[in-house]
């Protein structure tokens, strides 16, 4: 009888593998501690980048957070409902962009969350020296960077 032979990757070896384990973790560790505020990650990255750029468009949170227009547009009335982020009811200018911002009741839910989220990435570097760490943040913006570049293909 023959044995198959070996098709695929190592996953005990693969990066890719496990760059996705690793954001798996510390997504579910990141819902679980931002739960009990009643917020979800892409909530809470709307809110920071709402803290950090006021007024982004629906389509540049919906980049920065990593989900789609259609999902942020969603996820932004829900903020809205919970008075936590303020849109226009119409356009300032000329286009159809509604630039959102934080309201107070937002930057208070934002500041601790924050301090929940940095609570999970303290516990995710717990095993790691401060060299190890900037190691490690070179590494994945070499990654992010080869994989943005075009392809020689």
């Amino acid at each position: 009888m023959d044995v198959p032979s070996r098709v695929g990757v190592d996953l005990d070896t693969s990066l890719g593998y496990l760059l996705k384990q690793a954001a798996s973790a510390l997504r579910s560790a990141m819902d679980g501690a931002l739960r009990p505020l009643g917020l979800t990650v892409p909530q809470y990255a709307c809110l920071e980048l709402l803290a950090q750029r006021p007024g982004l468009s629906n389509s540049d949170l919906a980049r920065g957070a990593f989900v789609t227009r259609q999902s942020m547009n969603v996820l932004l009335q829900g903020l809205e409902r919970e008075g936590l982020v303020a849109r226009p009811p119409v356009p300032p200018g000329a286009g159809r962009v509604l630039p959102a911002e934080l309201t107070a009741l937002g930057r208070e839910r934002l500041a601790s969350a924050s301090g929940v989220v940095e609570a999970v990435e303290d516990r995710m570097r717990a095993g790691l020296d401060a060299e190890q760490q900037q190691a490690l943040r070179t590494a994945l913006r070499a990654c992010v960077s080869a994989l943005a570049a075009p392809s020689a293909d």
